[in-house]
């Protein structure tokens, strides 16, 4: 009785999980690559679920991010497994790699201008991929391509469908090209700083677009930002990475209110609050290329709180009470941030 029991629970969990990465590494050959671009990463996304993905540029995150719909470079060595509903993505043949991409996995950009072509019409956009892909006839596409842009808060559709990209706002397109991403109804979206160009109001407005839409059709949804506080608003929870490992993992009201890596404290350090009067202080130094390599942990040059034994440390993840990880031999830090901030 008590196996079935285990059983049960145990497939329940594997139908929630959507996304699992596990082991995840990824080398690039040639010069100038001294280290791997991701490290032996692993993270997580389940149904309905939106987890945050965070570091500074070059810590590896639209990397992972591109390796959920493999579209890493030919001549990357890839090691470790990226799981989407059960199946390993790495393993897909030809055919199960279209569907994956047409109708499973959505990824949104932070450039939309870089998904549209300037001289073609929204329509043109939005129902091809209904037509070609999903097999729309003509009119059934042309009315969802209208319903897609109501969805995501477009007034007049008819006449946006009419015009072309360089006719409408940043704001406006970065819509569109969500819309083009919920399409195929699938199951994950990639959010790859799909909001970091944008407004204020305008940045708030697609993020509630992007919540609605996970709490209608159980979207697992990866938010990618360099914003530490943005993520630790918006997610569950929330991944830090850098130099192509994953630093730190915990819920997001945990990361904010006690975050345990000095990265984690350091970025939430240097960015402002309403209120408090409190200097703010870059993370000195500069983050690693892909031609630093490390012997030991590759924070210890920036961090305020490293001692002789970090430098030849190898990190390792190190579980934490209450839920999560971190990978930092000084787990006995007691307050993080204020230490950064001192």
């Amino acid at each position: 009785m008590v196996d079935k029991a285990n059983a049960a629970v145990e497939n329940r969990l594997d139908h929630d999980r959507l996304l699992d990465i596990e082991d995840l590494t990824v080398e690039l050959p040639g010069v100038g690559a001294r280290r791997p671009v991701l490290d032996a990463v692993r993270l997580r996304v389940d149904r309905g679920e939106v987890v945050g993905l965070v570091g500074e540029s070059g810590s590896g995150k639209s990397t992972a991010a591109k390796a959920v719909l493999r579209m890493l470079p030919r001549d990357a060595h890839i090691r470790g497994r990226v799981g989407v509903a059960g199946r390993d993505v790495l393993t897909l043949g030809p055919g199960d790699l279209r569907e994956l991409r047409a109708r499973r996995v959505a990824m949104v950009h932070q450039d939309p201008r870089s998904s549209l072509n300037p001289v073609r019409r929204i329509g043109d956009f939005l129902t091809e991929r209904l037509i070609h892909t999903l097999g729309r006839p003509k009119a059934q596409a042309y009315a969802e391509a209208l319903r897609l842009l109501e969805a995501v808060g477009i007034v007049r559709p008819a006449e946006r469908l009419r015009q072309f990209p360089h006719e409408l706002s940043g704001g406006m397109l970065q819509r569109v090209v969500i819309a083009a991403a919920l399409a195929g109804d699938p199951e994950l979206l990639l959010a790859d700083e799909a909001t970091s160009a944008l407004d204020v109001t305008t940045q708030a407005e697609i993020l509630a677009i992007l919540r609605e839409h996970r709490a209608r059709r159980g979207l697992g949804l990866l938010f990618i930002t360099h914003d530490l506080h943005l993520a630790a608003a918006y997610c569950d929870r929330v991944y830090v990475m850098y130099a192509g490992r994953v630093v730190e993992e915990r819920t997001a009201e945990q990361l904010f209110e006690d975050p345990r890596h000095p990265y984690t404290a350091g970025l939430l350090a240097c960015t402002p609050e309403l209120g408090d009067p409190r200097p703010i202080r870059p993370i000195p130094g500069r983050p690693p290329s892909l031609d630093d390599a490390f012997p030991g942990c590759p924070f210890v040059a920036r961090c305020p709180a490293a001692q002789t034994a970090c430098e030849t440390w190898r990190p390792v993840a190190r579980e934490l009470d209450g839920g999560g990880s971190v990978m930092c031999r000084r787990t006995d830090l007691d307050h993080p941030v204020e230490m950064v901030r001192s």
